[in-house]
């Protein structure tokens, strides 16, 4: 038996990296998925992969920073696949889509994606899980969201902003919604990729582009997508408002 069997999990962004990731790995064990990404044709594809390999998917079109696109898009998910378990927020931007940390439209473009967007989530999703009788929200943050920078000149007001009020957002909803079913928590995840050859990730290695991370290597997005399914399944029913730090140790020295 898969670990989220006889569930339905949608998660946003999930055209490409992490959040395919997610999004096939909840399919391998069970969950029916909505592959939601701003990029139509990305969501087809992995819903058609995820199809192809025996799992059940569907594409979704979804723009995080407007709330007619989340109930659109969620009122999809409950026609065609019956309700909504499980909501993960995974779609963002990050601070190199911004090269200028103080400019105004950076300000509103990382937080209107990384923050505005899981709140939409969250605020479109938890009436309907609770009609369902309770579910589980996993929002992405980053070590970004616990600290200012791991190392010196390397923070982002804007992306460190939004991080972090991810992950005050995340515990906000977990005490608020508590008693009606509803799970809410953070993953942390610290250097990924970029999606980089072989030969890059251990030209950095060498050249000590990881030596402020205890394990030396950026970590993958399948270490990313397990936690989430964790904390998606219901072995973690006693987990709520819990921040998971998945970073190779970065935070810790």
């Amino acid at each position: 038996m898969g670990r989220v069997d006889g569930k339905v999990a949608m998660v946003t962004g999930s055209g490409n990296g992490q959040g395919k990731a997610e999004a096939k790995l909840l399919a391998k064990e069970g969950a029916k998925v909505a592959v939601a990404d701003i990029r139509t044709a990305d969501a087809e594809a992995v819903a058609s992969e995820i199809n192809s390999d025996g799992g059940e998917a569907i594409p979704i079109t979804l723009d995080v920073t407007s709330p007619e696109s989340w109930t659109a898009a969620l009122d999809e998910v409950e026609a065609k696949l019956g309700k909504l378990n499980i909501l993960v927020n995974n779609a963002g931007i990050s601070s190199s889509s911004q090269a200028e940390p103080m400019s105004i439209e950076g300000w509103d473009n990382i937080v209107g994606v990384n923050a505005r967007g899981t709140f939409l989530g969250c605020r479109e999703a938890i009436p309907r899980m609770i009609e369902n009788g309770g579910g589980s929200i996993v929002n992405i943050s980053s070590i970004s969201g616990l600290v200012g920078s791991i190392r010196q000149g390397n923070s982002h007001p804007a992306y460190n902003a939004s991080k972090g009020g991810v992950r005050l957002l995340t515990k906000a909803i977990a005490a608020r919604y508590a008693t009606q079913g509803i799970r809410c928590n953070s993953i942390h995840p610290g250097t990924l990729p970029p999606m980089t050859s072989a030969q890059n990730r251990n030209r950095d290695a060498a050249t000590g582009v990881f030596d402020h991370i205890p394990m030396k290597r950026m970590g993958t997005v399948e270490e990313v997508a397990y936690p989430v399914l964790f904390l998606a399944c219901d072995e973690s029913s006693y987990v709520t408002g819990a921040e998971l730090v998945v970073d190779g140790g970065t935070t810790c020295v």
